[in-house]
Protein backbone atom coordinates (compact mmCIF):
# COMPACT_ATOMS: atom_id res chain seq x y z
CA UNK A 1 0.00 0.00 0.00
CA UNK A 2 2.81 2.70 0.82
CA UNK A 3 4.57 1.34 -2.25
CA UNK A 4 1.78 2.48 -4.19
CA UNK A 5 0.97 5.63 -2.81
CA UNK A 6 4.49 6.64 -3.36
CA UNK A 7 4.51 5.89 -6.99
CA UNK A 8 1.28 7.54 -7.44
CA UNK A 9 2.92 10.72 -5.82
CA UNK A 10 5.84 10.74 -8.31
CA UNK A 11 3.17 10.02 -10.96
CA UNK A 12 1.95 12.97 -10.06
CA UNK A 13 4.95 15.13 -9.24
CA UNK A 14 6.35 14.22 -12.32
CA UNK A 15 3.08 14.94 -14.56
CA UNK A 16 2.90 18.53 -12.50
CA UNK A 17 6.97 19.11 -13.61
CA UNK A 18 6.26 20.81 -16.80
CA UNK A 19 8.67 23.89 -17.31
CA UNK A 20 7.67 27.26 -16.16
CA UNK A 21 6.87 29.14 -19.56
CA UNK A 22 8.56 32.59 -20.45
CA UNK A 23 6.39 34.97 -20.03
CA UNK A 24 8.79 38.02 -21.34
CA UNK A 25 8.94 41.73 -22.35
CA UNK A 26 11.32 42.93 -25.04
CA UNK A 27 12.57 45.58 -22.59
CA UNK A 28 14.13 48.81 -24.88
CA UNK A 29 17.46 50.70 -24.13
CA UNK A 30 17.01 53.98 -23.48
CA UNK A 31 18.80 57.66 -22.45
CA UNK A 32 18.09 56.79 -18.82
CA UNK A 33 18.62 54.56 -15.65
CA UNK A 34 15.62 52.13 -14.63
CA UNK A 35 14.14 52.30 -11.01
CA UNK A 36 10.96 50.80 -9.31
CA UNK A 37 8.86 53.50 -11.65
CA UNK A 38 10.36 51.82 -15.10
CA UNK A 39 10.08 47.97 -13.84
CA UNK A 40 6.49 48.02 -11.81
CA UNK A 41 4.58 47.48 -15.09
CA UNK A 42 6.38 44.75 -16.03
CA UNK A 43 5.37 43.27 -13.00
CA UNK A 44 1.81 44.38 -13.29
CA UNK A 45 1.23 42.63 -16.46
CA UNK A 46 3.03 39.46 -15.61
CA UNK A 47 6.43 38.98 -17.00
CA UNK A 48 8.51 36.60 -15.54
CA UNK A 49 11.29 37.55 -18.02
CA UNK A 50 12.82 40.28 -19.47
CA UNK A 51 15.25 40.23 -22.94
CA UNK A 52 17.69 43.04 -22.08
CA UNK A 53 19.27 44.70 -25.43
CA UNK A 54 22.59 46.18 -25.72
CA UNK A 55 23.44 47.54 -28.95
CA UNK A 56 26.12 47.37 -31.69
CA UNK A 57 26.34 49.90 -34.78
CA UNK A 58 27.18 49.24 -38.70
CA UNK A 59 27.78 51.97 -40.71
CA UNK A 60 26.09 50.28 -43.83
CA UNK A 61 25.33 46.54 -44.59
CA UNK A 62 28.71 46.13 -45.86
CA UNK A 63 30.92 47.42 -43.47
CA UNK A 64 32.90 45.22 -41.28
CA UNK A 65 33.54 46.74 -37.89
CA UNK A 66 30.50 46.82 -35.24
CA UNK A 67 31.03 50.03 -33.02
CA UNK A 68 30.03 49.23 -29.36
CA UNK A 69 29.77 49.87 -25.59
CA UNK A 70 30.85 53.65 -26.31
CA UNK A 71 29.53 57.05 -24.42
CA UNK A 72 27.96 57.56 -27.65
CA UNK A 73 25.16 55.34 -27.08
CA UNK A 74 22.48 55.74 -25.11
CA UNK A 75 23.01 54.35 -21.50
CA UNK A 76 20.71 51.45 -21.79
CA UNK A 77 22.54 50.08 -24.66
CA UNK A 78 25.82 49.74 -23.41
CA UNK A 79 27.66 46.88 -20.80
CA UNK A 80 27.25 49.31 -17.62
CA UNK A 81 23.88 50.44 -18.85
CA UNK A 82 22.41 46.66 -19.39
CA UNK A 83 24.08 45.28 -16.25
CA UNK A 84 21.93 48.28 -14.39
CA UNK A 85 18.97 47.20 -16.32
CA UNK A 86 19.43 43.64 -15.36
CA UNK A 87 19.80 44.36 -11.60
CA UNK A 88 16.70 46.49 -10.95
CA UNK A 89 14.63 43.80 -12.54
CA UNK A 90 16.29 41.25 -10.64
CA UNK A 91 15.06 43.01 -7.23
CA UNK A 92 11.39 42.10 -9.03
CA UNK A 93 12.40 39.07 -9.61
CA UNK A 94 12.28 38.62 -13.41
CA UNK A 95 14.16 36.22 -15.15
CA UNK A 96 16.85 37.55 -17.74
CA UNK A 97 18.11 37.19 -21.70
CA UNK A 98 20.58 38.69 -22.72
CA UNK A 99 19.88 39.48 -26.24
CA UNK A 100 22.81 41.93 -28.14
CA UNK A 101 21.51 43.38 -31.02
CA UNK A 102 22.92 45.39 -34.14
CA UNK A 103 21.60 48.28 -35.74
CA UNK A 104 22.68 49.29 -39.42
CA UNK A 105 21.96 52.60 -40.19
CA UNK A 106 18.96 53.99 -41.47
CA UNK A 107 17.42 50.92 -40.36
CA UNK A 108 18.12 48.42 -42.97
CA UNK A 109 17.56 44.86 -42.34
CA UNK A 110 20.01 43.01 -40.43
CA UNK A 111 19.40 40.07 -42.40
CA UNK A 112 20.74 41.42 -45.62
CA UNK A 113 24.35 42.12 -43.97
CA UNK A 114 26.93 41.02 -46.68
CA UNK A 115 30.79 41.19 -46.87
CA UNK A 116 32.07 41.66 -50.40
CA UNK A 117 35.11 40.11 -49.78
CA UNK A 118 36.76 37.47 -47.49
CA UNK A 119 39.23 40.36 -45.81
CA UNK A 120 35.99 42.06 -44.29
CA UNK A 121 34.49 38.70 -43.70
CA UNK A 122 36.95 38.06 -41.35
CA UNK A 123 37.24 41.83 -39.96
CA UNK A 124 33.47 41.09 -39.26
CA UNK A 125 33.45 37.98 -37.79
CA UNK A 126 36.34 39.56 -35.51
CA UNK A 127 34.41 42.23 -34.80
CA UNK A 128 31.05 40.26 -34.04
CA UNK A 129 32.77 38.11 -31.66
CA UNK A 130 34.65 41.26 -29.50
CA UNK A 131 31.09 42.21 -29.65
CA UNK A 132 28.96 38.96 -28.39
CA UNK A 133 31.59 38.20 -26.36
CA UNK A 134 31.74 41.26 -24.35
CA UNK A 135 28.02 40.34 -23.44
CA UNK A 136 28.54 36.70 -22.73
CA UNK A 137 30.79 37.80 -19.97
CA UNK A 138 28.01 40.24 -18.69
CA UNK A 139 25.64 37.62 -18.87
CA UNK A 140 27.61 35.38 -16.86
CA UNK A 141 28.54 37.66 -14.64
CA UNK A 142 24.91 38.85 -13.73
CA UNK A 143 23.66 35.21 -13.56
CA UNK A 144 21.13 36.04 -16.76
CA UNK A 145 19.12 32.88 -17.58
CA UNK A 146 19.70 33.25 -21.26
CA UNK A 147 21.88 34.73 -23.86
CA UNK A 148 20.85 35.50 -27.10
CA UNK A 149 23.89 34.56 -29.92
CA UNK A 150 22.40 37.04 -32.06
CA UNK A 151 19.26 38.39 -34.40
CA UNK A 152 17.91 38.12 -37.74
CA UNK A 153 21.43 37.67 -39.30
CA UNK A 154 20.61 35.19 -42.13
CA UNK A 155 23.75 36.36 -44.53
CA UNK A 156 25.75 36.34 -41.93
CA UNK A 157 25.08 32.95 -40.47
CA UNK A 158 24.84 31.38 -44.71
CA UNK A 159 27.87 32.67 -45.44
CA UNK A 160 29.78 31.57 -42.46
CA UNK A 161 28.60 28.50 -40.74
CA UNK A 162 31.76 27.37 -39.71
CA UNK A 163 32.63 30.98 -37.67
CA UNK A 164 28.94 30.30 -35.60
CA UNK A 165 30.10 26.74 -34.62
CA UNK A 166 32.99 27.76 -33.31
CA UNK A 167 31.81 31.43 -32.05
CA UNK A 168 28.87 29.15 -29.91
CA UNK A 169 31.75 27.04 -28.63
CA UNK A 170 33.79 29.94 -27.22
CA UNK A 171 30.97 31.70 -25.79
CA UNK A 172 30.37 28.03 -23.68
CA UNK A 173 33.62 28.86 -22.37
CA UNK A 174 32.86 32.08 -20.68
CA UNK A 175 28.83 31.83 -20.31
CA UNK A 176 27.40 28.56 -18.95
CA UNK A 177 23.87 29.57 -19.01
CA UNK A 178 20.84 28.51 -22.12
CA UNK A 179 22.06 29.79 -25.23
CA UNK A 180 19.43 30.84 -28.27
CA UNK A 181 19.51 32.74 -31.67
CA UNK A 182 16.41 35.19 -32.92
CA UNK A 183 16.18 33.76 -36.11
CA UNK A 184 13.75 35.94 -38.60
CA UNK A 185 10.18 34.03 -39.36
CA UNK A 186 11.31 33.08 -42.68
CA UNK A 187 14.95 32.01 -41.89
CA UNK A 188 14.87 29.48 -38.75
CA UNK A 189 14.18 26.65 -41.09
CA UNK A 190 17.48 27.07 -42.74
CA UNK A 191 19.63 27.96 -39.26
CA UNK A 192 22.29 25.56 -38.95
CA UNK A 193 23.29 25.21 -35.58
CA UNK A 194 20.22 24.44 -33.76
CA UNK A 195 21.94 21.00 -32.38
CA UNK A 196 24.58 23.85 -30.37
CA UNK A 197 22.32 25.98 -28.75
CA UNK A 198 19.30 24.94 -25.85
CA UNK A 199 16.21 26.84 -27.78
CA UNK A 200 15.11 27.52 -31.36
CA UNK A 201 14.61 31.37 -30.81
CA UNK A 202 12.18 32.54 -33.91
CA UNK A 203 11.20 36.21 -34.14
CA UNK A 204 7.38 35.20 -34.71
CA UNK A 205 6.44 38.18 -37.68
CA UNK A 206 4.46 35.14 -39.70
CA UNK A 207 1.96 36.27 -41.78
CA UNK A 208 -1.60 34.78 -40.08
CA UNK A 209 -4.71 36.75 -41.80
CA UNK A 210 -4.80 39.40 -44.73
CA UNK A 211 -8.29 40.84 -43.21
CA UNK A 212 -8.03 44.74 -42.12
CA UNK A 213 -9.44 43.62 -39.10
CA UNK A 214 -9.35 39.84 -38.42
CA UNK A 215 -10.75 38.05 -35.98
CA UNK A 216 -9.38 35.23 -33.48
CA UNK A 217 -10.50 32.28 -35.41
CA UNK A 218 -9.50 33.85 -38.78
CA UNK A 219 -5.66 34.25 -36.97
CA UNK A 220 -5.54 30.93 -35.36
CA UNK A 221 -6.49 29.35 -39.22
CA UNK A 222 -3.57 31.37 -40.59
CA UNK A 223 -1.30 29.70 -37.95
CA UNK A 224 -1.85 25.76 -38.70
CA UNK A 225 0.58 25.85 -41.79
CA UNK A 226 3.35 27.65 -39.56
CA UNK A 227 3.02 25.73 -36.69
CA UNK A 228 2.93 22.52 -38.58
CA UNK A 229 6.20 23.43 -39.13
CA UNK A 230 7.62 24.83 -36.44
CA UNK A 231 6.50 21.95 -34.31
CA UNK A 232 8.44 20.01 -36.83
CA UNK A 233 11.81 21.14 -36.46
CA UNK A 234 11.31 21.00 -32.72
CA UNK A 235 10.64 17.52 -32.92
CA UNK A 236 13.55 16.94 -35.38
CA UNK A 237 16.27 18.79 -32.89
CA UNK A 238 14.45 17.67 -29.85
CA UNK A 239 14.53 21.31 -28.86
CA UNK A 240 11.64 23.59 -27.53
CA UNK A 241 10.43 26.63 -29.27
CA UNK A 242 11.27 30.31 -27.98
CA UNK A 243 9.32 33.43 -29.80
CA UNK A 244 12.47 35.41 -28.92
CA UNK A 245 10.19 38.13 -30.35
CA UNK A 246 6.43 38.38 -31.06
CA UNK A 247 3.86 41.07 -31.65
CA UNK A 248 1.06 43.11 -33.22
CA UNK A 249 0.87 46.88 -34.11
CA UNK A 250 -1.76 48.52 -33.31
CA UNK A 251 -3.00 49.14 -37.04
CA UNK A 252 -4.99 47.67 -40.54
CA UNK A 253 -4.39 44.65 -41.37
CA UNK A 254 -1.55 43.91 -38.52
CA UNK A 255 -1.66 39.92 -39.55
CA UNK A 256 -0.44 40.20 -43.12
CA UNK A 257 2.76 41.32 -42.72
CA UNK A 258 3.07 41.57 -38.86
CA UNK A 259 7.21 42.81 -39.24
CA UNK A 260 6.13 45.81 -41.53
CA UNK A 261 7.63 49.09 -39.21
CA UNK A 262 6.63 51.90 -41.59
CA UNK A 263 6.52 55.12 -39.98
CA UNK A 264 4.46 56.56 -42.53
CA UNK A 265 1.40 54.17 -42.00
CA UNK A 266 -1.06 55.94 -40.16
CA UNK A 267 -4.02 53.40 -39.30
CA UNK A 268 -5.45 53.03 -35.89
CA UNK A 269 -6.65 49.61 -34.69
CA UNK A 270 -6.53 48.24 -31.66
CA UNK A 271 -9.08 44.98 -32.14
CA UNK A 272 -6.95 43.64 -34.47
CA UNK A 273 -3.89 43.69 -32.61
CA UNK A 274 -5.62 42.51 -29.92
CA UNK A 275 -7.19 39.59 -32.01
CA UNK A 276 -3.69 38.44 -33.48
CA UNK A 277 -2.59 38.88 -29.42
CA UNK A 278 -5.08 36.64 -28.46
CA UNK A 279 -5.09 34.08 -31.30
CA UNK A 280 -1.15 33.59 -31.09
CA UNK A 281 -1.33 33.04 -27.36
CA UNK A 282 -4.50 30.38 -28.09
CA UNK A 283 -2.07 28.31 -30.16
CA UNK A 284 0.73 28.42 -28.55
CA UNK A 285 1.07 28.59 -25.03
CA UNK A 286 -0.48 25.83 -24.40
CA UNK A 287 1.70 23.33 -26.31
CA UNK A 288 4.74 21.52 -24.09
CA UNK A 289 7.21 21.81 -26.90
CA UNK A 290 7.10 25.76 -26.81
CA UNK A 291 8.93 27.66 -24.28
CA UNK A 292 7.08 31.09 -24.60
CA UNK A 293 8.06 34.18 -25.76
CA UNK A 294 8.94 37.89 -25.28
CA UNK A 295 6.38 40.39 -26.62
CA UNK A 296 7.91 43.05 -29.10
CA UNK A 297 8.07 45.55 -27.55
CA UNK A 298 8.30 47.44 -23.78
CA UNK A 299 9.45 50.84 -23.26
CA UNK A 300 10.44 51.83 -19.51
CA UNK A 301 8.59 55.71 -19.34
CA UNK A 302 5.38 53.00 -19.57
CA UNK A 303 2.91 56.30 -18.75
CA UNK A 304 4.35 57.88 -21.87
CA UNK A 305 4.27 55.73 -24.53
CA UNK A 306 1.66 53.57 -26.46
CA UNK A 307 -1.98 54.81 -25.77
CA UNK A 308 -4.71 55.55 -28.05
CA UNK A 309 -2.89 57.60 -30.51
CA UNK A 310 -0.39 54.67 -31.08
CA UNK A 311 -0.06 52.62 -34.10
CA UNK A 312 3.25 50.78 -33.65
CA UNK A 313 4.31 47.61 -31.83
CA UNK A 314 4.17 48.06 -28.26
CA UNK A 315 1.09 46.65 -25.40
CA UNK A 316 1.37 49.37 -23.55
CA UNK A 317 -1.87 51.63 -22.23
CA UNK A 318 -3.60 50.04 -25.02
CA UNK A 319 -6.55 47.05 -24.99
CA UNK A 320 -4.07 44.40 -26.15
CA UNK A 321 -1.98 44.81 -22.61
CA UNK A 322 -4.98 43.14 -20.36
CA UNK A 323 -5.26 39.91 -22.91
CA UNK A 324 -1.06 39.82 -22.55
CA UNK A 325 -1.53 39.91 -18.45
CA UNK A 326 -4.62 37.21 -18.61
CA UNK A 327 -2.14 34.74 -19.92
CA UNK A 328 0.48 35.94 -18.26
CA UNK A 329 -0.44 35.74 -14.96
CA UNK A 330 -2.90 32.73 -15.44
CA UNK A 331 0.08 30.87 -16.73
Amino acid sequence: MIFRLLTLFFLFASCGAQPEKVNGVSFVASPDAIDDTHTNPAVNVGANYAAIMPFGFLRSLSHSEIVHNTSRQWFGETRAGAKQYIGELRKKNIKIMVKPQIWVWNGEFTGYIKMTNEEDWKTLEDSYSSFILEYAELAQETKAELLCIGTELENFVKARPDYWHNLIKEIKTIYKGKLTYAANWDEFKRTPFWSDVDYIGVDAYFPVSDKQTPTVAECKAGWQKHKTVIKSLSDTHKKPILFTEYGYRSMDYTGKEPWESDHTITSLNFEGQTNATQALFEEFWNEDWFAGGFVWKWFHAHDKVGGKKDNQFTPQNKPVEAIIQTFYKTE
